[in-house]
């Protein structure tokens, strides 16, 4: 039976610290399939999340930083559009704040249009502006339409993305109340979303939830460097209505797009 996939990314996220303030995240990490990542530098999240989301490495897809100058994203897919691409009976969701992760009027996309399936209706993407609109507001937005769009829809294969843990960092530093309080924010979110899976699934529908991030901070906020805190990452891989799989002990980050087409399979 193929898994419906939801995957989590939240920028910016140490997970010490995480742990003290998202109970939601304590208790997957404590009940799921757990693996440490090491992200290549620069650790930015332009090259993190190409990385994490096409399944290639800096070197192929091209992302360098930011910018996105000199990609070569058209010619590496996208887990979602692989995903079709393996089944085209696929329904897929994106939803995100950043917008080089879904807008196709910019500096990516990451996740391709798929104008075709979108006007089919197999393919949605939520793009919003946390950059203009800050991500406090824009989060929230998209937490809801997740919500909405898992409960209505259970799409097969989503990618759900927050930022507002990234934007504290950067603003406030990454170990005092702001930081920890936009945390505890989006363990508010992953909750939700957990109860529209669990409201879901079952034998039949098997679903799982996997959560990571593109990097970590250094306590004064920031990244980009090659210190163990910018390079920490992590995967929380939680099955609904099935088992948690038993994946490698340890794995490079371009490795989690098999991994998770795997399940599909």
């Amino acid at each position: 039976m193929k898994s419906k996939i939801l995957l989590i990314g939240v920028d910016g996220l140490n997970l010490d610290t995480a742990l003290e303030h998202s109970p939601t995240l304590r208790k997957l990490r404590s009940d799921s399939y757990f693996a440490p990542l090491t992200i290549d530098p620069p650790t930015w999240s332009g090259p993190s999340w190409s990385t994490l989301l096409t399944g290639t490495t800096h070197q192929q897809h091209g992302v360098l930083d930011n910018s996105f100058v000199g990609h070569k994203l058209l010619h590496h897919p996208d887990l979602l559009s692989r995903a079709f691409y393996q089944d085209q009976s696929t329904t897929t969701f994106a939803a995100a704040g950043w917008p080089p992760l879904v807008d196709p009027i910019g500096h990516g996309p990451v996740i391709h249009e798929r104008r075709e399936q979108a006007k089919a209706l197999r393919h949605r993407v939520l793009v919003r502006d946390g950059e203009t609109y800050g991500y406090t507001q824009v989060d929230a937005e998209i937490a809801a339409a997740a919500f909405y769009a898992i409960s209505q829809h259970g799409p097969d294969v989503s990618f759900i993305y927050f930022c507002g843990v990234d934007e504290a960092g950067h603003a406030f530093g990454a170990i005092g109340p702001e930081y920890s309080g936009a945390i505890a924010r989006i363990d508010a979110y992953l909750d939700n979303l957990l109860q529209a899976v669990r409201a879901r699934a079952s034998e039949d529908e098997p679903w799982l939830v996997v959560i990571t991030t593109d990097h970590g901070h250094i306590d004064e906020g920031g990244h980009g460097g090659d210190s163990a805190k910018e390079r920490a990452s992590f995967v929380v891989a939680h099955g609904v209505g099935r088992e948690n799989p038993k994946w490698p002990e340890q794995f490079e980050p371009h490795e989690l797009v098999s991994l998770l087409l795997a399940e599909r399979a």
